[in-house]
Protein backbone atom coordinates (compact mmCIF):
# COMPACT_ATOMS: atom_id res chain seq x y z
CA UNK A 1 0.00 0.00 0.00
CA UNK A 2 1.77 2.86 -1.02
CA UNK A 3 1.12 6.13 1.16
CA UNK A 4 3.21 8.55 -1.06
CA UNK A 5 4.48 9.41 -4.39
CA UNK A 6 8.16 9.16 -4.86
CA UNK A 7 10.12 12.10 -4.16
CA UNK A 8 13.87 12.81 -5.23
CA UNK A 9 16.27 14.17 -3.37
CA UNK A 10 19.97 15.03 -5.06
CA UNK A 11 20.28 11.42 -6.88
CA UNK A 12 18.52 9.00 -4.09
CA UNK A 13 14.92 8.74 -4.24
CA UNK A 14 12.87 8.30 -1.39
CA UNK A 15 9.42 6.42 -1.50
CA UNK A 16 7.08 4.96 1.49
CA UNK A 17 5.58 1.39 1.05
CA UNK A 18 4.02 -0.07 4.01
CA UNK A 19 5.79 1.20 6.94
CA UNK A 20 5.46 0.01 10.10
CA UNK A 21 6.01 0.54 13.47
CA UNK A 22 8.44 -2.69 14.59
CA UNK A 23 9.56 -2.06 18.19
CA UNK A 24 8.66 0.28 21.33
CA UNK A 25 11.22 1.90 23.99
CA UNK A 26 11.06 3.96 26.79
CA UNK A 27 13.59 4.84 29.41
CA UNK A 28 11.94 5.78 32.46
CA UNK A 29 15.23 6.52 34.51
CA UNK A 30 16.99 9.04 32.08
CA UNK A 31 20.49 7.21 30.80
CA UNK A 32 19.53 3.95 32.47
CA UNK A 33 18.67 0.62 30.71
CA UNK A 34 15.50 0.88 28.55
CA UNK A 35 12.07 -0.96 28.13
CA UNK A 36 11.09 -2.67 24.82
CA UNK A 37 6.99 -2.73 25.09
CA UNK A 38 4.42 -3.96 22.85
CA UNK A 39 2.37 -0.73 23.20
CA UNK A 40 2.93 2.87 24.56
CA UNK A 41 0.27 5.24 25.67
CA UNK A 42 1.46 8.88 24.05
CA UNK A 43 1.03 11.49 26.23
CA UNK A 44 1.61 15.14 25.87
CA UNK A 45 5.08 14.94 26.83
CA UNK A 46 6.04 11.76 25.60
CA UNK A 47 5.22 7.77 26.22
CA UNK A 48 4.17 7.38 29.48
CA UNK A 49 6.75 6.93 32.12
CA UNK A 50 9.52 7.85 29.32
CA UNK A 51 12.04 9.87 31.07
CA UNK A 52 9.65 11.10 33.95
CA UNK A 53 12.95 10.26 36.86
CA UNK A 54 16.76 11.40 36.31
CA UNK A 55 19.54 11.25 38.56
CA UNK A 56 21.91 13.94 39.77
CA UNK A 57 25.03 14.31 41.71
CA UNK A 58 25.84 15.84 44.50
CA UNK A 59 25.32 19.45 42.89
CA UNK A 60 21.68 18.74 40.88
CA UNK A 61 23.70 18.02 37.84
CA UNK A 62 22.40 15.44 35.71
CA UNK A 63 24.49 12.32 35.10
CA UNK A 64 24.01 10.57 31.90
CA UNK A 65 26.22 7.41 30.63
CA UNK A 66 28.21 9.63 28.82
CA UNK A 67 30.10 10.10 31.91
CA UNK A 68 29.11 7.46 33.87
CA UNK A 69 29.05 3.93 31.70
CA UNK A 70 27.85 1.71 34.73
CA UNK A 71 24.55 3.43 34.52
CA UNK A 72 23.91 1.00 31.30
CA UNK A 73 23.77 -2.05 33.55
CA UNK A 74 21.07 -0.77 35.35
CA UNK A 75 17.81 -2.36 34.11
CA UNK A 76 14.10 -1.11 34.73
CA UNK A 77 10.57 -2.60 34.43
CA UNK A 78 7.50 -1.10 34.47
CA UNK A 79 5.38 -3.07 37.11
CA UNK A 80 1.80 -2.26 38.34
CA UNK A 81 2.54 0.39 41.43
CA UNK A 82 6.10 1.17 40.12
CA UNK A 83 9.45 1.19 37.88
CA UNK A 84 11.24 -1.75 39.27
CA UNK A 85 14.81 -0.96 39.21
CA UNK A 86 17.88 -4.34 39.27
CA UNK A 87 21.54 -4.43 39.98
CA UNK A 88 23.30 -7.39 39.84
CA UNK A 89 24.45 -6.66 43.58
CA UNK A 90 21.26 -5.08 45.27
CA UNK A 91 17.97 -6.38 46.08
CA UNK A 92 15.55 -4.60 43.51
CA UNK A 93 14.39 -1.15 44.12
CA UNK A 94 10.66 -0.59 43.53
CA UNK A 95 10.11 3.44 42.58
CA UNK A 96 6.23 4.22 43.40
CA UNK A 97 4.45 5.86 40.38
CA UNK A 98 2.44 7.97 43.34
CA UNK A 99 5.26 9.20 45.01
CA UNK A 100 5.27 11.92 48.22
CA UNK A 101 4.88 15.56 46.56
CA UNK A 102 7.74 17.68 47.57
CA UNK A 103 8.48 21.68 47.03
CA UNK A 104 9.47 21.99 42.94
CA UNK A 105 13.34 22.87 42.24
CA UNK A 106 15.22 23.81 39.56
CA UNK A 107 17.46 21.14 37.77
CA UNK A 108 19.33 21.67 34.22
CA UNK A 109 19.34 19.39 31.30
CA UNK A 110 21.80 21.04 28.84
CA UNK A 111 20.98 24.26 28.41
CA UNK A 112 16.93 23.86 29.80
CA UNK A 113 16.47 24.29 32.84
CA UNK A 114 12.99 22.74 33.91
CA UNK A 115 11.39 22.11 37.47
CA UNK A 116 11.77 18.48 39.25
CA UNK A 117 11.43 17.26 42.97
CA UNK A 118 13.75 14.98 45.01
CA UNK A 119 12.01 11.75 46.03
CA UNK A 120 13.48 9.65 48.58
CA UNK A 121 16.73 10.13 50.84
CA UNK A 122 16.46 5.83 50.63
CA UNK A 123 16.30 5.75 47.13
CA UNK A 124 18.79 8.20 46.47
CA UNK A 125 21.59 5.29 49.22
CA UNK A 126 20.26 3.22 46.78
CA UNK A 127 21.82 4.32 43.55
CA UNK A 128 24.77 5.94 45.14
CA UNK A 129 25.81 2.28 46.43
CA UNK A 130 25.19 0.84 42.82
CA UNK A 131 27.17 3.94 41.49
CA UNK A 132 29.44 4.11 44.17
CA UNK A 133 29.52 8.03 44.27
CA UNK A 134 26.86 9.96 45.93
CA UNK A 135 23.80 10.75 43.18
CA UNK A 136 20.18 11.63 43.80
CA UNK A 137 17.00 10.81 42.34
CA UNK A 138 14.77 13.41 40.68
CA UNK A 139 11.33 13.29 39.03
CA UNK A 140 8.91 15.36 36.92
CA UNK A 141 5.37 15.63 37.85
CA UNK A 142 2.50 16.60 36.12
CA UNK A 143 2.56 20.17 36.61
CA UNK A 144 6.09 20.55 35.51
CA UNK A 145 5.98 21.96 31.74
CA UNK A 146 9.79 21.73 29.71
CA UNK A 147 9.20 23.12 26.32
CA UNK A 148 11.14 21.62 23.65
CA UNK A 149 13.16 24.39 21.68
CA UNK A 150 10.47 26.90 19.96
CA UNK A 151 13.37 27.32 16.70
CA UNK A 152 11.55 23.57 16.03
CA UNK A 153 8.34 22.75 17.30
CA UNK A 154 5.32 24.73 17.78
CA UNK A 155 4.79 26.68 21.41
CA UNK A 156 2.99 24.80 24.03
CA UNK A 157 5.11 21.62 22.83
CA UNK A 158 6.57 19.91 25.96
CA UNK A 159 8.82 17.21 26.79
CA UNK A 160 10.29 15.38 30.26
CA UNK A 161 14.01 14.80 30.83
CA UNK A 162 14.98 13.80 27.54
CA UNK A 163 17.77 15.85 26.58
CA UNK A 164 16.17 17.67 23.67
CA UNK A 165 12.48 16.39 22.39
CA UNK A 166 10.24 13.47 23.84
CA UNK A 167 10.53 10.69 20.49
CA UNK A 168 13.49 9.49 18.47
CA UNK A 169 12.50 7.69 15.65
CA UNK A 170 14.65 5.19 13.62
CA UNK A 171 14.43 3.06 10.61
CA UNK A 172 15.39 -0.53 11.11
CA UNK A 173 16.93 -0.21 7.15
CA UNK A 174 19.06 2.61 8.66
CA UNK A 175 20.65 0.35 11.13
CA UNK A 176 21.12 -2.45 8.78
CA UNK A 177 22.69 -0.15 6.46
CA UNK A 178 25.17 0.52 9.24
CA UNK A 179 25.73 -3.08 10.44
CA UNK A 180 27.21 -3.91 6.20
CA UNK A 181 29.70 -0.91 7.02
CA UNK A 182 31.08 -2.55 10.32
CA UNK A 183 33.22 -5.32 10.90
CA UNK A 184 30.55 -6.38 13.78
CA UNK A 185 26.77 -5.58 13.23
CA UNK A 186 25.12 -3.40 16.58
CA UNK A 187 22.11 -3.74 18.23
CA UNK A 188 19.29 -1.26 18.29
CA UNK A 189 19.85 -0.21 21.59
CA UNK A 190 22.78 1.61 21.11
CA UNK A 191 20.69 4.50 19.86
CA UNK A 192 18.03 4.58 22.06
CA UNK A 193 15.15 5.39 20.21
CA UNK A 194 11.37 5.45 20.96
CA UNK A 195 10.38 4.51 17.58
CA UNK A 196 11.53 1.84 15.12
CA UNK A 197 9.66 1.22 11.46
CA UNK A 198 10.26 -1.36 9.06
CA UNK A 199 10.29 -0.61 5.56
CA UNK A 200 11.52 2.25 3.16
CA UNK A 201 15.11 3.04 2.40
CA UNK A 202 17.78 3.51 4.73
CA UNK A 203 17.79 6.84 6.49
CA UNK A 204 14.39 7.48 4.68
CA UNK A 205 13.56 8.99 8.60
CA UNK A 206 15.72 11.94 7.63
CA UNK A 207 12.76 13.50 5.43
CA UNK A 208 9.80 12.63 7.51
CA UNK A 209 8.27 15.99 7.96
CA UNK A 210 4.61 15.15 9.09
CA UNK A 211 3.75 11.69 9.69
CA UNK A 212 0.58 9.19 11.85
CA UNK A 213 0.84 6.46 13.59
CA UNK A 214 -2.67 5.32 15.33
CA UNK A 215 -4.26 8.90 14.54
CA UNK A 216 -1.21 10.82 16.41
CA UNK A 217 0.39 13.35 14.74
CA UNK A 218 4.27 13.59 14.91
CA UNK A 219 6.25 15.91 12.84
CA UNK A 220 10.19 15.39 12.57
CA UNK A 221 11.78 18.24 14.69
CA UNK A 222 15.66 18.02 14.31
CA UNK A 223 17.98 15.18 13.12
CA UNK A 224 19.56 13.93 15.94
CA UNK A 225 23.75 14.41 16.76
CA UNK A 226 25.20 11.47 17.80
CA UNK A 227 27.54 11.21 21.20
CA UNK A 228 29.62 9.12 23.03
CA UNK A 229 26.70 7.59 24.17
CA UNK A 230 26.19 5.20 21.61
CA UNK A 231 29.57 3.57 21.68
CA UNK A 232 28.62 2.08 25.24
CA UNK A 233 27.91 -1.56 25.13
CA UNK A 234 24.18 -1.85 27.01
CA UNK A 235 25.18 -5.53 28.05
CA UNK A 236 28.52 -4.67 29.43
CA UNK A 237 28.91 -1.09 29.69
CA UNK A 238 32.06 -1.45 27.84
CA UNK A 239 33.12 1.83 25.79
CA UNK A 240 34.97 1.13 22.23
CA UNK A 241 34.84 3.60 19.41
CA UNK A 242 32.06 2.30 17.16
CA UNK A 243 29.78 3.09 15.49
CA UNK A 244 31.22 7.04 15.59
CA UNK A 245 33.94 5.92 13.56
CA UNK A 246 32.17 4.42 10.75
CA UNK A 247 28.81 7.09 11.40
CA UNK A 248 31.74 9.76 10.91
CA UNK A 249 32.67 8.63 7.31
CA UNK A 250 29.36 9.20 5.81
CA UNK A 251 26.29 10.76 8.40
CA UNK A 252 28.15 14.25 8.48
CA UNK A 253 26.34 17.44 8.66
CA UNK A 254 27.49 20.59 10.07
CA UNK A 255 30.80 18.42 12.17
CA UNK A 256 27.72 16.67 13.62
CA UNK A 257 27.04 12.72 13.51
CA UNK A 258 23.73 12.23 12.39
CA UNK A 259 21.83 8.80 13.11
CA UNK A 260 17.48 9.07 13.60
CA UNK A 261 15.29 11.85 13.91
CA UNK A 262 13.43 13.31 16.51
CA UNK A 263 9.91 14.38 16.78
CA UNK A 264 7.64 16.33 18.49
CA UNK A 265 3.52 15.42 18.24
CA UNK A 266 0.47 17.05 18.92
CA UNK A 267 -1.98 14.54 20.23
CA UNK A 268 -2.05 11.77 22.36
CA UNK A 269 -3.38 8.01 22.47
CA UNK A 270 -1.81 4.85 22.07
CA UNK A 271 0.64 3.26 19.42
CA UNK A 272 1.51 -0.70 19.38
CA UNK A 273 4.07 -2.61 17.65
CA UNK A 274 2.98 -3.32 14.46
CA UNK A 275 1.19 -0.13 13.52
CA UNK A 276 1.28 1.50 10.03
CA UNK A 277 3.55 4.62 10.11
CA UNK A 278 1.88 7.16 7.37
CA UNK A 279 4.30 9.53 5.96
CA UNK A 280 2.08 12.60 4.95
CA UNK A 281 4.27 15.33 4.20
CA UNK A 282 8.57 15.65 3.99
CA UNK A 283 11.16 17.85 4.52
CA UNK A 284 12.47 20.07 1.79
CA UNK A 285 14.30 22.15 4.03
CA UNK A 286 18.71 21.18 3.06
CA UNK A 287 19.09 20.98 6.97
CA UNK A 288 17.72 17.59 7.04
CA UNK A 289 19.15 16.39 3.78
CA UNK A 290 22.21 14.40 4.02
CA UNK A 291 24.29 13.60 0.72
CA UNK A 292 24.34 9.57 0.66
CA UNK A 293 26.96 7.31 0.37
CA UNK A 294 26.95 3.82 -0.93
CA UNK A 295 27.70 0.74 1.25
CA UNK A 296 30.80 -0.94 0.08
CA UNK A 297 28.79 -4.38 0.23
CA UNK A 298 25.97 -2.46 -2.53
Amino acid sequence: MKSSNPKNHGSFIYFYTMLQVSELFIYPIKSLGGISVQSAVVTTRGLQYDRRWMLVNEHGLFITQREFPQMALLKARVEPNGIAVDHHSKSTLLIPFDCERKPLQQFAVWDDTCMGQYVNDEFDQWFSDAFNMKCRLVYMPDDSEREVDQRYAKPGMITSFADAYPFLLIGQSSLDDLNTRMAQPLPMNRFRPNIVFTGGNAYSEDLMNQINIAGITFYGAKLCARCVLTTIDQQTAVKAKEPLKTLASYRMKNNKIMFGQNLVHENTGTITVGDELKVLSIHQDERFIIPQKPSLTT
